[in-house]
């Protein structure tokens, strides 16, 4: 296993044509349609069940006239996507209203501005369903697809959750880099048997921009969540987040990262 902290120099010029290929629609998995159906029906979270109906009904003042989509959200993106990125799950009032993820918040602001630059979206905005974004050899998912109250959830609820992402992963053949959004993201990946390190090595501590090759082929790659917490704060800012995606860009890149 090597651990290492990868820097956000230029990219490469076969990187930046790879991102000028006007290609953003692709094929759908049937298989993962069908799961993500399923997992838009889920009722296994008793307490999550009740929030996000409850909000989606008591709504903030600002929304006051939108139709919320109060279901688990599903994931989204490119189903052929070499980068995974995992969240925590859906904000009240931004993927549980618009059911999309990272959609209709700050969060999701700094995320697809983030892709966007990065290549791996056709624009740096995600407003709602019907908004044209597309996402291109990237693949977003979350710990948990219900909105939690206070952005926390119980341990029962991530581990009910976890089959969908098992399946998920299972679907999604040509995933090399997993991006974690936060110590929570990095630790609920970890305890997928296919993300462990070698036996007899310590497991991994979360840190941003850090990337850690595991046996299995796999490179997880930690960033801070682009929460208001963070970046209100200045513990995440722009420059640091590009840099993540900047070099995950490097990671697939790299002439000795050898497909699973």
């Amino acid at each position: 296993m090597n651990d290492r902290n990868a820097s956000a120099d230029s990219l490469p010029n076969t990187v930046m044509a790879d991102i000028a290929t006007p290609r953003y629609r692709v094929d759908p998995i049937p298989e993962l349609s069908v799961l993500m159906a399923d997992l838009t029906r889920c009722d296994r979270c008793p307490r999550l069940l009740d929030w996000r109906e409850t909000i989606s009904e008591v709504k903030v003042k600002r929304f006051a006239d939108q139709l919320y989509w109060g279901r688990p959200v599903p994931s989204f993106g490119d189903p052929q996507a070499r980068v995974l990125i995992v969240g925590l799950a859906p904000a009240a009032h931004g993927g549980n209203r618009t059911g999309r993820m990272f959609t209709g918040d700050r969060s999701g602001d700094w995320l697809y501005r983030a892709l966007y630059k990065a290549g791996f979206a056709n624009q740096a905005e995600s407003t709602g369903l019907s908004d044209g974004l597309y996402l291109r050899d990237c693949y977003i998912s979350a710990v948990a697809h219900c909105a939690p109250p206070e952005n926390k959830l119980l341990p029962s609820e991530a581990a009910n959750c976890r089959p969908y992402f098992v399946k998920e992963l299972d679907l999604l053949p040509n995933v090399k880099v997993v991006i974690a959004l936060g110590k929570i993201a990095w630790d609920a990946i970890l305890k997928e048997p296919r993300f462990a390190p070698p036996k007899g090595s310590p497991k991994p501590k979360f840190g941003h921009g850090l990337a850690v090759d595991l046996e299995s082929g796999y490179c997880l790659l930690g960033s801070y969540h682009p929460s208001q917490q963070n970046t209100f704060t200045g513990k995440l800012t722009e420059p640091m987040f590009d840099a993540v995606f900047a070099t995950a860009r490097k990671i697939l890149a790299r002439a000795d990262y050898l497909p699973r």
